[in-house]
């Protein structure tokens, strides 16, 4: 790096802006830059008026889709090791949106349902999930949204083994 563009750095940074090319490379780093907003907006429209996290919403939506998916299912589904969603769904059953039933065609195999309260609460969150982004993607015109959807996709799929 030059000197003179070292100094120009150093006097974005004195200002209060960074110089964030030399990571915008990296796939990882940008996506946490999208990450945190994302999250704001998944706050103030699901999370604080619904009291759900974001593992709690995914949860929900994902058994609205797939009823009397199995535990296991929901692990790999979540990227959870499967301790941490019975946990989950502990909590889940305490608050009385799911409930474990033995399969009706292997009595040694759970299924997880949502209760009527929690058909309930994942139609109405789902509902919102479609268009509390809109302001957050405003940048991107709809073809471009979804290509980064589509994108995201591919990136989010396990490896082949």
């Amino acid at each position: 790096m030059s000197r003179a563009a070292d100094l120009n750095g150093g006097a974005r940074a004195a200002a209060g802006r960074l110089d964030l090319s030399a990571m915008q490379h990296l796939t990882g780093f940008l996506v946490a830059m999208v990450d945190a907003p994302a999250r704001r907006v998944f706050q103030r429209y699901v999370g604080k008026p619904y009291g759900l996290r974001e593992v709690e919403f995914t949860l929900l939506v994902l058994l609205q889709a797939n009823h009397g998916a199995a535990p296991k299912q929901l692990a790999q589904a979540l990227n959870l090791p499967a301790p941490n969603v019975t946990v989950l769904l502990d909590k889940m059953a305490e608050r009385g949106l799911v409930e474990r039933r033995r399969s009706p065609s292997d009595g040694r195999a759970l299924e997880v349902h949502l209760t009527d309260k929690g058909r309930t609460l994942a139609l109405r969150v789902h509902e919102v999930s479609l268009t509390m982004e809109d302001s957050f993607m405003h940048a991107l015109s709809p073809a471009e949204r979804a290509m980064l959807r589509e994108l995201l996709v591919k990136l989010a799929r396990p490896a082949a083994a």
